[in-house]
């Protein structure tokens, strides 16, 4: 009988910018894909379809929470795209025994608005910067699993890219 790994948690990770620059203790909201889509409706349908839009989606953002503010705090205000990359590593259970598996995120993102936080004997300052994405990557255990390059109409799911015949189509 074959088993079935259980992906159980995220066991840590760590972010970085531009590459190999490590930047502060955080906790990362990643972006949420919510597809563009025009309702349909007429002759023949018996009522409506909320119909998706192949590879397009709406804005799409995420946050870093920092415990502090830290050195990249400008950088990462500065208004262009950064390289933002997130590395963990999750744990998994197969078969009685734990192993793990990477996971990275990687993303061309822009800043949308930055929460200095606030200051306060004793505890964190809660410092959050909202980004723009508009690149995305998702890497499971070596594999791409999802690009989403808004800017070069790229959508690819577990390899298949559902823009190729739109990009065909359009002679780019």
């Amino acid at each position: 009988m074959a088993s079935n790994p259980i992906p159980e948690k995220l066991i840590n990770f760590r972010c970085y910018l531009e590459g190999d620059n490590l930047i502060g203790v955080a906790d990362v909201e990643l972006p949420k894909l919510v597809a563009m889509s025009e309702t349909v409706s007429g002759a023949g349908i018996a009522g409506e379809v909320e119909s998706p839009v192949i590879g397009h989606y709406g804005s799409m953002t995420t946050t870093i929470n920092f415990r502090t503010l830290n050195s990249d705090a400008g950088t990462l205000a500065t208004p262009k795209a950064h390289l933002l990359d997130f590395r963990g590593s999750q744990q998994v259970y197969d078969a009685g025994t734990y192993s793990t598996v990477p996971v990275r995120v990687t993303m061309k993102a822009i800043p949308k608005s930055v929460e200095l936080g606030k200051f306060k004997v004793g505890s964190p300052t809660e410092t959050g910067d909202e980004f723009e994405v508009v690149y995305l990557k998702l890497y499971v255990n070596g594999k791409a699993r999802i690009e989403i390059d808004k800017y070069n109409s790229i959508a690819s799911f577990d390899g298949v890219d559902v823009l190729a015949g739109v990009r065909a189509d359009l002679g780019i």
